[in-house]
């Protein structure tokens, strides 16, 4: 059970096309309470950022605050 003192989990990683090379699994929830830790994680998680998208959301706002470059 999570602390009632644990920051909350305001971004959520969303791999939009689960490509190859991806180490993020399909349709599951990859939560962050830390902006700079989501992108790093959501990057690092496609073979080729610049041919997979990926994209960070702010759950409060629904903001997609990053996003790699698809094509």
């Amino acid at each position: 059970m999570a602390s009632a003192k644990a920051p909350p989990h305001d971004y959520r990683i969303e791999n939009i096309d689960p490509a190859e090379g991806s180490l993020l699994p399909p349709n599951s929830n990859h939560l962050f309470a830390d902006y700079s830790l989501a992108v790093a994680v959501a990057v690092k998680s496609v073979a080729d950022p610049t041919r997979q998208e990926v994209r960070v959301v702010h759950i409060p706002s629904g903001e997609v605050v990053f996003r790699t470059s698809a094509f």
